[in-house]
């Protein structure tokens, strides 16, 4: 079956290149803020807003003017692409999918822009990857594209290295059955346990790099201080923007660690077990809890859950969520007896009615996959 997929390289643009790229992030960015106002304006004055069409039949004109004739200057299909980005915004946002579409800042730590691949203006060959305007560019390729590249993301992050994220069209097929169901309870000490009794290790990615990231940290507000005694603007104090790069980076590095270990865990996970029941639970609530909001990021309980969910529709398995209130970690997985709520810090127990000693955890997920394998059965009529 044909699906979306996205392979994400870093490039290494020269220095005309990272030029034209910041060029043409501003100039999308431009272009996004500028329908933005138009758009929220009309909508308030006739309370109907703009359509793509209508955006998009004024920017030509908006080429020919003296005041912005520099927007000729850049990929035209980039900002083709903010306009499109903006309708879609405009349309979840009434279709109550999301919240109004805010103003882009050059402030935010990632910047972007996005060109469609129209005459194989995009492709990868061997060590470059070829775009629009900007040639051929130093990339290093981890894997090949299997699919028709559609289009391609161009990022540059606030640590100043670049990335592209090409999304191709591709022929996806399912994985041969295992024959094998598994209950995964998520958890902050061990990240994963899983209902045939393993344990997968919580990195703690943050807390790891959480000494040197308050050193760095430290650093970079004594130089915001000093840069606004001197009177200077922080983007052109050159030691500040040395040290946020520096910050960033490490920011950076703990982002890349954990979205590898989603993925391989993930991936992992998908291969071996046919049906994958997961508790369905309700992060945001979780993280009004002060005392377990800063591991509970550090995790990333629903990023990993997404990825579940995407790989699992894309090689024909199956995500069954459990209710968040189903008491998994008080029914004994042996004889079904139920005890009332225990503290945290109980990690082990023995069922008074049958006997059985348990591991918390281990328990849970059992459960876990007991009931997602009922709730199963029940939609299955």
């Amino acid at each position: 079956m044909l699906r979306h997929k996205a392979y994400k390289f870093r490039i290494y643009p020269t220095k005309e290149q990272e030029i034209f790229i910041a060029k043409t992030i501003g100039c999308s960015r431009f272009v996004y803020n500028h329908f933005l106002h138009r758009w929220s304006t009309t909508y308030a004055q006739t309370g109907k807003g703009l359509s793509y069409e209508a955006c998009s039949a004024l920017l030509p004109q908006m080429k020919r003017e003296e005041a912005t004739c520099w927007l000729k200057e850049v990929d035209s299909t980039a900002l083709q692409s903010s306009l499109k980005n903006l309708a879609d915004s405009f349309s979840r946002f009434f279709n109550k999918q999301n919240h109004q579409p805010k103003f882009k800042s050059k402030k935010n730590p990632v910047q972007s822009y996005t060109t469609k691949n129209v005459n194989n203006s995009v492709e990868l060959k061997e060590k470059h990857v070829k775009l629009p305007k900007l040639g051929l560019v130093a990339c290093a390729k981890s894997q090949e594209p299997k699919g028709r590249i559609l289009n391609a993301t161009i990022r540059q992050h606030a640590s100043g290295t670049f990335y592209v994220s090409l999304l191709c069209e591709e022929d996806i097929h399912e994985l041969p059955k295992t024959g094998s169901p598994v209950g995964v309870d998520l958890g902050i000490t061990d990240f994963a346990i899983l209902s045939d009794g393993r344990k997968v290790d919580n990195n703690r990615f943050t807390s790891r790099m959480e000494k040197k990231l308050k050193r760095e940290q430290r650093k970079l507000s004594r130089r915001a201080l000093i840069a606004k005694k001197k009177g200077i603007n922080l983007f052109e104090a050159k030691n500040y923007q040395k040290q946020k790069r520096k910050v960033a980076k490490l920011h950076e590095k703990v982002m890349n660690q954990r979205t590898d270990f989603l993925n391989k865990l993930s991936t992992e996970i998908i291969k071996n077990h046919d049906i994958i029941c997961i508790e369905d639970l309700n992060t945001k609530g979780m993280l009004r809890n002060h005392k377990l909001a800063k591991s509970i990021s550090d995790v990333s309980w629903s990023s990993f859950v997404t990825k579940l969910q995407y790989k699992a529709e894309w090689y024909g398995r199956e995500i069954i969520k459990v209710d968040q209130w189903f008491p998994s970690s008080q029914i004994c997985s042996g004889c079904g007896h139920q005890e009332g709520k225990k503290a945290l810090h109980i990690r082990e127990w023995t069922c008074p009615a049958c006997r059985a000693h348990h591991d918390r955890d281990i328990n849970a997920s059992k459960n876990v996959l007991a009931e997602g394998l009922r709730v199963h059965a029940l939609s299955l009529g």
